[in-house]
């Protein structure tokens, strides 16, 4: 989940004054908005996996653990990307941008987040979930931080998987394996990505190009990326059916009523995009916002289905 700054701002350059300032500046190093959606994606698939309420001790140690692993892959991320943010007005009220926090302290508290949160999960949860989370923070922060973002417009495609990691964590919390159900819901996060993310970069494209980032909007018409979003939409739509053999009714229904309604606004915004790149026109921020619904009333379903006979 994204948060849209204010625009026109310019980010301040002084340090913060008292210990809250702080702390809020190092808790804004983790991108807590974005932590939000990761456990929307986590919590539920545990109770898909218990088919009934899972501990209340094992979903808070997942979700704490789960909450460290994701705040040091940010918060890495932000040192990586530090140059960059400063050049976007979307990320250029960021607290390394806005010299809040130093670079060292911020790579410290990353590092010893990531570390935390793997003793954690090893300890508390177990140690397959503990290395699903390791793998997930390393990819984020070296393979698309490092390596995919700033050389090819598929860098979202391929980096956004390590933010598919949750739905194997939550699966694995439980029942500390793998199974075909966890990988559907992986590959759900994994499709749905693009369309999400290109829609916000869309609004932001401007941003991407001033900072070299190759995001697809940046580089390619609006009607060529409202095309790629019309596809990935109907592979994600297509991919969240698989799940239906391992649930009930309830899910397979609203996983359609969502799933038609997410096809109609990536429709919508594809028609909007055709011979013209007129943001006040095309729109894109509708389909960003909605796709974040979707996304939590999908994994929603999936955990209510259990109790709907």
């Amino acid at each position: 989940m994204h948060v849209t700054p204010t625009e026109g701002v310019e980010p301040s350059t002084v340090p913060p004054s008292t210990r809250r300032d702080v702390v809020m500046s190092y808790v804004a190093l983790t991108k807590p908005r974005i932590i939000e959606l990761l456990l929307l994606t986590t919590v539920p698939v545990m109770f898909l996996a218990a088919q009934a309420v899972p501990p209340l001790w094992l979903v808070v140690a997942t979700v704490v653990g789960g909450t460290l692993s994701a705040g040091s892959a940010n918060a890495l991320n932000c040192v990586v990307d530090a140059d960059i943010d400063q050049l976007m007005r979307r990320t250029s009220r960021r607290p390394l941008p806005r010299h809040q926090v130093s670079t060292r302290g911020a790579l410290y508290f990353g590092l010893a987040l990531g570390v935390l949160s793997t003793v954690w999960l090893w300890t508390l949860v177990n140690p397959l979930s503990a290395m699903l989370a390791l793998a997930a923070n390393v990819f984020y922060v070296i393979g698309y931080t490092m390596i995919l973002k700033r050389r090819t417009t598929q860098n979202i495609v391929w980096g956004g998987a390590a933010g598919c990691f949750p739905a194997l964590i939550g699966w694995t919390a439980v029942t500390n394996e793998l199974a075909w159900a966890p990988v559907v819901l992986f590959m759900v996060v994994f499709f749905w990505t693009p369309p999400h993310f290109w829609a916000l970069a869309m609004r932001y494209r401007e941003d991407y190009a001033a900072a070299s980032v190759p995001m697809l909007p940046s580089v390619a018409s609006s009607d060529e990326v409202s095309r790629q979003i019309v596809i990935y939409s109907w592979v994600m739509v297509a991919t969240s059916l698989l799940l239906w053999p391992y649930t009930g009714w309830f899910y397979p229904a609203i996983a359609i009523t969502l799933g038609i309604v997410f096809l109609i606004e990536a429709y919508d915004l594809r028609s909007r995009a055709r011979d013209t790149e007129d943001l006040s026109v095309i729109k894109p921020m509708r389909l960003f916002h909605f796709s974040n619904a979707y996304l939590a009333l999908l994994f929603v379903a999936s955990a209510i289905d259990p109790f709907i006979k």
